[in-house]
């Protein structure tokens, strides 16, 4: 034998592997690859696109009769939209000409109806839109009014139904949007918020809401300085992207010094009770307002006296404020009627239940708030009635009584009192609405460092 093949072959049996089961194994994937390599050689190779035969293939089309379309829409009564904004000294009929309204009988209903004319009550620059037939005859017309302190979007619509009219006024979908604003002070705080550095300037309801809500904190007449800072986290409402009103501001923060004074408005989704707290969930509210009449003065105050009817020398458990029969009386903290109605001397009055064991009472009243009934809640500053001159009364002038316990206090005595605090409950969920706040302050700061105000 040549050793040459001896070799090999000794050397080709050490490869193979030495257990039955293992051999049976490597042929069979010695096998699947064979197979896979005679395959690829007798696959047939794909024609070239461009050996291909084409054929052509003509065919005629039918064209759409557009005579008899045409006819069809003309046939079908027309309607067109269009929308103008208000102008300065428009009057319904140049705004009707605008709007392609050629209705007299739209003219005359939209000017005798009460609710229908509002619309023209609406302010320069606000949009009114308008449907008509190829006439020129009103289908419809549409605009959107804001009235009231809290500036409600009301819709006002009016329909043609057959030769008649009527109009709607329902409440207005509007569209929430949370904007942040921040500024710094170079000569006063109304340059800064009138300043549209970032696109536009802040509306003057905001401005007034970051001084009451400072104000405790800081005298925006003397302690404002160049390089102080601000910043707002606040509500505005839109309408088919038109600005309608601006709500309240959800959080506020102001840097006066080098000190950071901090607010976040936290409404508890289980009580429905809402409020400005600090971060640490600190009522910045002061629990009762210093007087319940915007505008008066003190007749009368928490002492003893001689009594204008009764002529004796007593006790005057409580507060007179002089004011006009009809004068706004506002409850001096949030709560509940505990008492509406006629109370012997004291005529018309109100008793408050307040949180803890406080109540206030109001009395000799001339008439009640509409809708005023117990158990109702009030907010703090809501009138609840007006001045008059019911009962022990000898002219007009607002008693007032503050009451712990049901026993008469002097209220002077708790000006300073706090906002009732929040529960453990509250305050772990005002935290995450906190948290959220905070954040937002830290992406509208610069760099650099402030201090937190001690609270």
């Amino acid at each position: 034998m040549n050793p040459i093949h001896k070799i090999t072959g000794n050397r080709l049996l050490q490869l193979l592997p030495k257990t039955r089961k293992t051999r049976i194994v490597s042929a069979g994937a010695v096998f699947l690859s064979l197979c896979a390599f005679g395959a690829v050689g007798v696959a047939p190779i794909a024609p070239d696109a461009s050996d291909l035969p084409v054929k052509q293939v003509a065919q005629d089309l039918e064209l759409p009769n557009l005579a008899d379309q045409i006819a069809a829409l003309q046939q079908d009564e027309q309607q067109f939209i269009r929308e103008e904004r208000i102008r300065p000294g428009d009057s319904l009929g140049s705004l009707f000409n605008r709007l392609g309204v050629n209705d007299a009988d739209a003219q005359k209903f939209v000017r005798a109806d009460k609710v229908a004319r509002r619309l023209l009550s609406l302010k320069t620059g606000k949009r009114i839109q308008a449907e008509t037939d190829e006439n020129g005859l009103l289908m419809s017309l549409r605009g959107t009014i804001t009235e009231g302190k809290n500036g409600d979007a009301r819709t006002i619509t009016v329909a043609r139904k057959g030769e008649e009219f009527s109009v709607t006024d329902t409440p207005a979908k509007l569209e929430r949007r949370v904007e942040m604003r921040s500024r710094d002070i170079t000569s006063s705080l109304y340059s800064a918020t009138d300043s549209n550095v970032d696109g536009g300037s802040l509306p003057d309801s905001i401005v007034g809401q970051i001084i009451e809500m400072f104000s405790t904190s800081i005298d925006f007449r003397s302690d404002l300085k160049r390089g102080d800072r601000f910043s707002v986290v606040y509500e505005t409402f839109w309408l088919d992207g038109e600005l309608v009103k601006t709500g309240r501001i959800l959080a506020g923060e102001f840097v006066n010094r080098g000190v950071a004074y901090q607010s976040v408005w936290y409404e508890d989704p289980v009580t429905k009770q809402g409020g400005y707290y600090t971060l640490d969930g600190k009522a910045l509210k002061k629990a009762f307002l210093k007087s319940p009449l915007e505008f008066s003065r003190i007749s009368s105050g928490f002492s003893m006296r001689v009594h204008p009817i009764s002529g004796k020398w007593k006790a005057h458990k409580g507060v007179d404020y002089a004011a006009g029969t009809g004068t706004p009386i506002r409850a001096v903290g949030d709560g509940t009627i505990d008492f509406a109605g006629v109370s012997g001397g004291y005529g018309n009055m109100v008793v408050l239940k307040h949180w803890s064991n406080y109540s206030t009472a109001y009395a000799h009243m001339s008439r009640f708030a509409s809708g005023l009934r117990k158990g109702q809640k009030v907010s703090q500053g809501q009138v609840i009635g007006y001045v008059g001159s019911t009962g022990w009364s000898t002219g007009a002038h607002l008693h007032y009584e503050f009451r712990v316990a049901g026993q008469a206090k002097d209220p002077n005595q708790f000006k300073s009192l706090a906002q009732q605090p929040l529960s453990q409950a509250e305050l772990s969920r005002f935290r995450m609405a906190a948290a959220e706040m905070n954040h937002r302050f830290s992406l509208l700061a610069p760099s650099g460092g402030t201090t937190m105000a001690a609270r």
